[in-house]
């Protein structure tokens, strides 16, 4: 080492900027005999433990990296060993724990929202509101956009427009929860009759489209009769048979015109009054009123 160091210090060095770096050769032969001149002793020191990187790693003094993948530590007190209580007094947490003699933290606690005896917060409070648990959440999905999507070509409205048909075009999202809800927004575009088969339509374009020379039936679908209806392929995946179509709740009978069709129709039925006393035969009488218990 004290060689490498004589060595060394035969060589005259330029300081440029904070890392010190050998004159070119050329220099070096007309200045062996001359006296080297440092400008500082850190510099000497610098450059020697650069020096002596550089030797080691292979690489000049300028580029040498002090960090390596050997060295990498975590900081001091960044990881702690787990206390175990409970065993032993010489642990400093036996016996008890750390809990102290009886009473009510020594011993499981109370349960959440226990406040000691007096009138909790949640029955201090007042209640206010309540969630239906009947609720049906629909997808809307105006006129003007299947308009817009016909005209397009996204659609044919030469066949029957079904919510699988909505879905494939992006008309509506993915998440289909209780089925789709024909609005009236852009009801001035549809100039051409299209039959379409949704859960809900309001007044207006019921209107536009009955207005026009189409049709719309309300259908039914559980949740098992959408995922047949949007997603058959999942079925055939599973090595299971289409479901059949469900039919709907009592509560359900004067809001929807006949039960769903599986797997997704194409044509659409014929409406008339004749064929709406058929639909609303096939589902059934509704349930006999329930007798109310006489009071004695």
């Amino acid at each position: 080492m004290w060689r490498r160091f004589y060595l060394f210090s035969k060589l005259p060095i330029r300081p440029i900027g904070s890392i010190p770096i050998p004159i070119s050769s050329s220099i070096h032969h007309l200045s062996v005999s001359t006296k080297p001149t440092f400008q500082t002793p850190v510099a000497l020191s610098d450059c020697f433990l650069r020096s002596s990187f550089s030797t080691a790693m292979g690489s000049s003094p300028a580029t040498v990296s002090l960090l390596k993948l050997n060295d990498l530590r975590d900081n001091k007190g960044a990881q702690q060993k787990k206390r175990r209580k409970g065993r032993g007094i010489g642990s400093g947490k036996g016996k008890t724990a750390g809990r102290g003699h009886k009473g009510q933290r020594a011993r499981g606690g109370v349960k959440l929202g226990f406040e000691g005896g007096q009138t909790p917060l949640r029955r201090r409070l007042p209640k206010r509101g309540f969630k239906n648990p009947f609720s049906l959440t629909f997808q809307p999905v105006g006129l003007g956009k299947i308009a817009r999507l016909i005209n397009a070509g996204r659609i044919d409205s030469s066949e029957l427009i079904t919510m699988k048909t909505l879905k494939e075009t992006r008309a509506i999202g993915k998440q289909i929860k209780d089925g789709v809800r024909l609005m009236g927004r852009g009801a001035e575009l549809i100039k051409w009759p299209i039959h379409l088969e949704v859960s809900r339509v309001t007044v207006r374009a019921r209107e536009a489209v009955e207005a026009a020379g189409g049709s719309i039936r309300k259908v039914h679908y559980n949740k098992l009769g959408f995922r047949a209806l949007l997603n058959p392929e999942w079925f055939e995946k599973k090595r299971r048979l289409l479901p059949k179509a469900a039919r709907p709740p009592p509560k359900l009978w004067n809001k929807v015109d006949a039960i769903g069709r599986l797997p997704a129709p194409t044509k659409p039925i014929p409406f008339c009054p004749e064929e709406r006393a058929a639909a609303k035969a096939a589902m059934g009488p509704p349930p006999a009123p329930k007798p109310t218990p006489a009071i004695i």
